[in-house]
């Protein structure tokens, strides 16, 4: 505006009673107005941080137990898997009848037997009576035998092994329960920096919202009085509009936000919720090989890594156990008798070979070298495994220090946009600068702050990641504390 427009533009303000330094104070006010809390009054409100909020997820969301449970399971794989070790005894009774002699007799077996599953040993006693052909008298019998294997599952070799590869299926699947309660609290904790960004991104623009409300007020007034044209009345009631729709959207994602940490701590009080500004995270320091270097050998995923080799390597000495014939050794002693008295009694030591032998084991072999297979294959994906977590804890990390450069420029252009904003608006009250210009300098100084929320929480996000996928976020010792 020139000096010529600027002249009737200041003796309006005189004639309208408004005054050069009300109009930039109303103005500048802008920058500084705190936005509505969404929650309400102060006094309806409960604060809850994100170490308590991770303590009551923890305690309360059922998911994190449901995860859990699955480690009471554990305790009876190897029961299922491995031959039962227990001690068996049978009852047979059967009714023989003798035509020729017109008479029947009762028969009766009983065995008691207990097998030694770790050295593969079975015992076994057993007792039989019968009827006698040639007298009224029953005969009776005691056997007890020793088998003993000494080719496949020798001296209880398979079983061995076999227990081993179900302790390796076992540390496997714990050190699995606790990486998914670790990706499941990664998740609970980003609900969390979702909820702060929505919380402190409503205020925004809640004040913001109302400092145009404020701005259209004034420019109707100042219509009123001939000061202001329709149009700038009109423009400032779109920006008003778009205000409102940006708040609307805002309030909605808030809302949504608010839902899944009330679902998580199980909250039923009246108190509205509302988060606080979490510091956990914003100064964690990441020294990239030193870290990368401790992941690769003290990490969850490392010792799983490890964990699965072993037993790909058990399962081909298994395999190959299997090949081997079953060559049993059988030892025992007979006693029979006759009567009760033992009239006759005869007393047999005996002992014996067995052997079973599939000549071709097309199934045990082509199992055999499908095991090889895999336990070569096994070696691979560690490798490859390890090196894409590489790539991946490499590319989170340079990530996280841009984000931190990016955040520090948001910080830098929030002061500046809020200096701009001041100045433009002093202008503006000059007639320096135009509506379209102070409106510009409004936009910009709203986004900017936006931005440095953004900026921050996604730092803090990136850093939660780079905790989940290095196993640094939580340790099973924490678990056992936290379900305490």
């Amino acid at each position: 505006m020139n000096r010529k427009r600027l002249i009737p533009f200041l003796f309006l303000l005189v004639l309208t009673g408004i005054s050069h330094t009300d109009f930039v104070r109303a103005k500048a006010t802008f920058p500084q107005v705190e936005g509505k809390d969404p929650a309400g009054d102060a006094a309806n409100r409960r604060t809850l941080g994100l170490d308590e909020f991770v303590i009551l997820a923890a305690r309360n969301d059922t998911r994190f137990e449901q995860i859990l449970i699955d480690e009471l399971a554990l305790k009876y794989r190897k029961a299922i898997g491995l031959p039962a070790g227990d001690l068996v005894f049978s009852v047979k009774s059967e009714y023989d009848y003798f035509p020729r002699q017109i008479r029947g007799d009762r028969a009766a077996t009983g065995s008691l037997s207990k097998l030694f599953p770790y050295i593969g040993t079975e015992v076994s006693a057993t007792y039989e009576t019968t009827p006698a052909f040639s007298r009224r008298q029953n005969s009776s019998a005691l056997t007890l035998e020793i088998s003993q294997p000494i080719a496949e599952n020798a001296f209880g070799r398979g079983t061995r092994l076999r227990s081993k590869i179900i302790g390796v299926e076992i540390d496997v699947a714990r050190h699995q329960i606790v990486e998914a309660y670790e990706d499941y609290l990664a998740g609970v904790i980003k609900a969390y920096l979702a909820w702060y960004e929505a919380y402190e991104n409503y205020k925004v623009g809640d004040s913001s919202y109302r400092e145009n409300v404020k701005l259209l007020d004034n420019m109707k007034e100042r219509m009123k009085s001939n000061i202001a044209l329709p149009i700038d009345v009109n423009k400032i009631t779109l920006q008003v509009l778009a205000k409102q729709e940006t708040l609307i959207g805002l309030r909605t994602a808030y809302e949504n936000a608010l839902n899944f940490i009330e679902t998580a701590v199980r909250y039923t009080g009246s108190d509205a919720l509302v988060p606080e500004r979490p510091d956990t995270y914003s100064d964690y320091a990441i020294h990239f090989d030193e870290d990368h270097s401790r992941f690769e050998k003290e990490s969850r995923t490392a010792q799983i890594l490890k964990l699965l080799e072993k037993s790909s390597s058990l399962s081909v000495k298994e395999e190959f156990d299997d090949l081997l014939p079953s060559i049993n050794l059988q030892m025992g002693s007979t006693w029979d008798w006759q009567g009760l008295a033992a009239e006759r009694e005869d007393h047999l030591i005996f002992a014996a070979v067995s052997l079973d032998w599939s000549i071709f084991e097309q199934v045990d072999r082509g199992e055999y070298n499908t095991a090889k297979v895999a336990r070569d294959k096994t070696v691979l994906t560690t490798d490859s495994t390890l090196y894409r977590l590489y790539v991946d804890l490499k590319s989170l990390y340079q990530q996280i220090e841009s984000q931190r450069e990016l955040y520090e420029i948001a910080e830098e252009k929030i002061r500046r946009a809020q200096s701009v904003l001041e100045d433009e608006t002093e202008n503006y009250s000059f007639g320096k600068v135009t509506l379209n210009d102070y409106i510009d300098a409004v936009n910009t100084y709203d986004t900017n702050r936006f931005n440095r929320i953004r900026r921050e929480v996604l730092v803090k996000t990136l850093i939660v990641e780079w905790l989940r996928l290095s196993d640094r976020l939580i340790t099973r010792r924490e678990i056992e504390e936290r379900r305490v």
